[in-house]
């Protein structure tokens, strides 16, 4: 991961339509608004059962740019509602099996997650689960549990390998500079650690995972400024294009901003993905649901 923060560092020094505010990251998180260490779970299921379960979920946990255009359940945003349906299904019957995931499509998948089988949002769906499952089954003979004993301890190691799947596949190019973010690929890792589904020792090198909430939250809190234009386009709802400077701008210069937090005296004791755990969290609240965040429609968040 040293790569990717070298490259959002690069990013933040270079950039136009985002910048960290310096002074903001000693103080924002200070007492009278403290940061929580976020709790590990207690494992609910064998750990083939919850690797899973957790692969699965982080496997089509994207979607973000649609979200909107999605049948919500009362009271749960985008990512509450798919996170539902797919609990109910679990519960039901378990997991889905490797060899299923490997034969599914937008028609079986979108009436457990509620919505319309023609969203296209549920194609892109059934794709990475299709690949999930085949990459499970051809390179790990259908044993999820398999893909994190492979990782031998590393978050890191895991992290790196699903990254090469294409159903987690996240690396951006900003001139010269690749920057793979890896923000599902990273997300499943701390999943699986926080479920105790594995123990890594290294979780602690994982970065934030760069979506389009937390550089919301960093941005309403005034640790990040968007440019005046940027800001009109948000809050006028237009779509930031996957892949435009502006776009990777917002995630490498959060990823930057959350390495600063991690580093400085506020918040103490935080890991960067707690830290992303803990801002996101901060994020579901009224004040933060009330502004427009980006929008992107892409399979990376």
């Amino acid at each position: 991961m040293d790569e990717l923060r070298a490259a959002c560092a690069t990013v933040a020094e270079r950039a136009s339509h985002v910048t960290i505010v310096p002074e903001a990251i000693a103080t924002v998180y200070a007492a009278d608004r403290p940061l929580a260490k976020p709790e590990r779970q207690s494992a609910m299921w064998p750990p083939e059962e919850l690797t899973a379960r957790w692969l699965t979920l982080d496997a089509i946990n994207f979607g973000s740019g649609w979200f909107p255009t999605l049948h919500k359940r009362s009271g749960l945003s985008g990512y509450g509602t798919i996170a539902a349906g797919l609990s109910e299904r679990f519960a039901g019957t378990g997991a889905w099996t490797a060899a299923e995931l490997a034969e599914i499509d937008a028609a079986t998948l979108a009436p457990i997650l509620g919505q319309d089988p023609e969203h296209e949002l549920m194609a892109l769906y059934a794709r990475s689960l299709r690949d999930l499952g085949e990459r499970v089954g051809d390179d790990y003979g259908g044993d999820f549990s398999a893909v994190t004993a492979a990782a031998r301890g590393s978050a890191v190691r895991l992290a790196l390998r699903l990254g090469e799947w294409p159903c987690f596949e996240d690396t951006s190019r900003y001139g010269d500079l690749e920057i793979p973010f890896l923000k599902r690929a990273q997300i499943a890792a701390a999943d699986l650690h926080r479920a105790g589904a594995a123990q890594f020792r290294d979780v602690d090198r994982l970065t934030m995972f760069a979506d389009n909430l937390v550089p919301h939250v960093l941005r309403l809190d005034g640790v990040l400024r968007f440019s005046p234009g940027l800001v009109a386009r948000i809050e006028r709802e237009e779509l930031i294009a996957h892949g435009s400077p502006e776009e990777i701008e917002i995630r490498a210069c959060a990823v930057h901003a959350v390495e600063l937090l991690v580093n400085s005296a506020r918040p103490p004791r935080l890991t960067a993905s707690e830290l992303d755990q803990a801002l996101w969290q901060r994020g579901q609240q009224p004040h933060y649901k009330a502004s427009p965040r980006h929008r992107t429609r892409c399979t990376a968040y």
